[in-house]
């Protein structure tokens, strides 16, 4: 059965070339309505088939240039998280070189004392470094009662002492007095730690004389008289310096020379006060004792 099929579709096959061979071999005039027929029917199918085609290849380019545009997108959105993270960097580090040749000015300022230098890793509460501790404890040299500064000025002092980390009060606590004098004239003062104060960026000025020549704008360092700190500590600038009420002394503000709202590297003198009064005393010339002859008179 499926022989005799094969046979008469190769026989249909057979009569189809023989018939086109036929019609290829008439004359032109007998093939032009036919070509023209065709035409008519063909021709309006291939412009459509090219006007699909050339549509569907226009959405294919413009889908693969999406796809690239989407690419180069994503890329570029990485290269600029890459930018941004790296211009942070370069920021932070720009802003750490300034404190650090803050540092270096100060150090260089009072080169008479040996400093360790320490990063601050807490503070108590709020937005100021009232008390706050640093990341140098005695392991490092640090004890109770150095000085610390920051900023161009006196920040604190330290008051507790763990082997790797250190507790700091800085003068604008309400607990901090700073025994000090006026750099210009030596007129004594002292400068009273006052949070609410310093909400407006002053600390308080008093105990000052009356016939004292201090005045706006002077230089105030720590005194020499101070138990605790060193002299000639910068602590701030004299403002709107005022007679009391009791016609004896004067008071006024301070600005002090220290940031304490972003306090993050400081400087700790390891020299006490304590102990340098304990060499001054002992350089100082003993008096020669009495001879029996003088001391029988």
């Amino acid at each position: 059965m499926e022989s005799k099929r094969s046979k008469y579709v190769l026989i249909s096959l057979t009569v189809f070339c023989v018939l086109l061979i036929g019609l290829t071999s008439i004359h032109d005039e007998w093939l032009a309505p036919l070509r023209t027929g065709v035409g008519y029917l063909l021709i309006p199918v291939q412009s459509g088939v090219n006007s699909v085609g050339s549509s569907i290849y226009d959405e294919l380019t413009d889908l693969a240039k999406l796809r690239n545009a989407q690419k180069e997108n994503e890329e570029m959105k990485d290269l600029i998280t890459q930018l941004t993270e790296e211009n942070t960097r370069l920021q932070a580090n720009e802003l750490e070189l300034n404190r650090l040749r803050k540092l270096y000015a100060l150090d260089q300022q009072y080169g008479q004392y040996e400093k360790v230098g320490a990063r601050v890793i807490a503070n108590d509460s709020g937005n100021w470094f009232q008390v706050f501790r640093i990341d140098k404890g005695s392991k490092d040299g640090i004890a109770v009662d150095m000085n610390v500064v920051a900023g161009g000025g006196l920040v604190g002092i330290v008051t507790d002492v763990g082997a790797n980390y250190a507790t700091v009060r800085s003068i604008i606590d309400d607990s901090s007095r700073v025994s000090s004098m006026a750099m210009q004239s030596g007129d004594s003062c002292i400068v009273a730690g006052d949070l609410t104060l310093f909400k407006e960026g002053r600390l308080r000025i008093t105990n000052v004389l009356k016939e004292s020549d201090l005045k706006d704008g002077d230089k105030i360092v720590t005194s020499n008289i101070s138990s605790v700190f060193l002299p000639g500590l910068l602590v701030g600038y004299a403002a709107d310096i005022t007679n009391d009420t009791n016609n004896v002394t004067k008071s006024g503000y301070l600005i002090p020379a220290a940031e304490f709202d972003s306090l993050q590297e400081v400087l700790v003198i390891t020299k006490l006060k304590a102990d340098m009064m304990k060499e001054e005393s002992s350089s100082a010339p003993q008096p020669e004792p009495a001879s029996a002859e003088s001391a029988a008179q």
